[in-house]
């Protein structure tokens, strides 16, 4: 657990996006997939009220982060979460 905070993208990340993936990634220990929503539309809230964006690879990090610790069937419900989220918000943009 936590070897995301070696991963070599966190050496150059801002240090207001570092703080919120480790509020994220301290709030996602142990919780269920469906308990992570909430949990990471907290997390876009919190960084859209502080002006600040994750770009796609910052999100990917994210993604791996919450993933830390958990099954493969966990990753997989995680991965199709995120999948579902990013068409909603696909169609909003169109």
């Amino acid at each position: 657990m936590n070897e995301w905070m070696n991963h070599p993208a966190m050496k150059n990340l801002d240090p207001a996006k570092l703080e919120l993936i480790k509020i994220a990634a301290t709030q996602t220990a142990g919780k269920s997939n469906k308990e992570l929503p909430p949990v990471m539309m907290a997390l876009i809230h919190a960084a859209n009220k502080k002006g600040i964006s994750f770009s796609e690879s910052e999100f990917e990090l994210i993604m791996e982060i919450m993933k830390d610790g958990k099954t493969d069937e966990e990753k997989q419900q995680i991965d199709r979460t995120i999948n579902m989220v990013r068409s909603v918000f696909t169609k909003r943009k169109v």
